[in-house]
């Protein structure tokens, strides 16, 4: 059965979760996985045998990161991704939010800057990865200014014209979107999150409106697609008759679902800055109990003798 308008078949059972989660990986997001749990795994052991820490959460973290995106794309929500709008939206809305902000909160840029090893006189990876932080590229593509209108554009822009369609014509294409969606909530929330070094670090007020500047889009989003009287898609107007589903009942669906994710995200983040902001305001008053301890309370002695000369010229 065509049921996207492309010439593609496949008649796939009704989507239960038990069924849905069979194997059927996209061999680009299944290397790209594993490839990036072995290097940070590799990074974390190489700075334990060198007697350093690195926090557990951290790695909690970014391996709950990479296995969001390995349940998204290497498994049977992935075939039900080509042909229902609503599955199709939880792997977007996932992959640009959520797993970036697992991976970015588990510091992979950090990890591999105190992992790997100078090389001297020549460039190896960790200076190339230092050139590629302090480049102009760097800092455009991480500046609110790019940032913001890519993470909206990405949804309008594509959605809403025949780019989605000619993407979901294939495999291959409906990879790269993926590829498109994590890219961009990677460079959206990492200055955000500030966790690791890069080129804008913003204060933590700064860093919530940035959040919550793109957020309402993807909520306007949503109630475009839950309101819609037609189907606003080509790719999913007819979907499979085995999988039992209305297109539009589906589309609103998948409008409900671009809705509540723009929540989710943000609360996640904004628990993340809180405690942050409340570290930061801790080491910053350690640093001035050690600094009164170091100088013996000078500011206070300074401040009796001023007295004291004060009293001395009335009397």
């Amino acid at each position: 059965m065509d049921h996207s308008g492309h010439g593609m078949t496949m008649d796939l059972p009704p989507f239960t979760l038990g069924r849905g989660l069979h194997w059927s990986a996209d061999p680009f997001f299944l290397v790209a996985c594993l490839a990036g749990l072995a290097l940070y795994g590799w990074g974390v052991v190489r700075l334990r045998r060198r007697g350093d820490s690195w926090p557990a959460s951290r790695t909690v973290s970014y391996v709950l990161g990479v296995l969001t995106i390995g349940l998204m794309m290497c498994t049977r929500l992935n075939d039900y991704g080509m042909v229902m709008f609503s599955v199709h939206m939880v792997q977007h809305m996932v992959i640009s939010m959520l797993s970036p902000i697992l991976v970015l909160l588990g510091a992979p840029v950090t990890l591999a800057l105190r992992a790997l090893p100078a090389a001297g006189r020549r460039k190896g990876p960790r200076e190339l990865l230092l050139m590629l932080l302090h480049s102009r590229y760097m800092r455009v593509v991480t500046h609110p200014a790019f940032t913001i209108p890519l993470f909206i554009a990405s949804l309008y822009a594509l959605y809403f014209t025949p780019l989605f369609d000619f993407l979901m014509g294939s495999r291959a294409g409906h990879a790269a979107m993926m590829v498109h969606f994590l890219a961009v909530g990677v460079v959206f929330f990492w200055p955000i999150i500030g966790v690791d070094p890069g080129p804008h670090r913003p204060g933590y007020l700064m860093r919530m409106l940035e959040l919550f500047a793109g957020m309402p889009f993807h909520a306007f989003f949503g109630i475009a697609l839950m309101m819609g009287s037609t189907p606003m898609v080509k790719t999913f107007q007819n979907p499979p008759a085995s999988l039992g589903i209305d297109a539009l009942s589906d589309q609103s669906a998948a409008g409900g679902i671009a809705w509540a994710f723009s929540e989710i995200p943000s609360v996640l983040v904004l628990i993340a800055l809180l405690f942050q902001w409340y570290r930061s305001e801790q080491r910053q008053a350690r640093r001035k109990d050690r600094a009164a301890d170091r100088d013996g309370d000078k500011e206070l002695e300074a401040y009796n003798a001023y007295l004291a000369s004060l009293s001395a010229r009335e009397g």
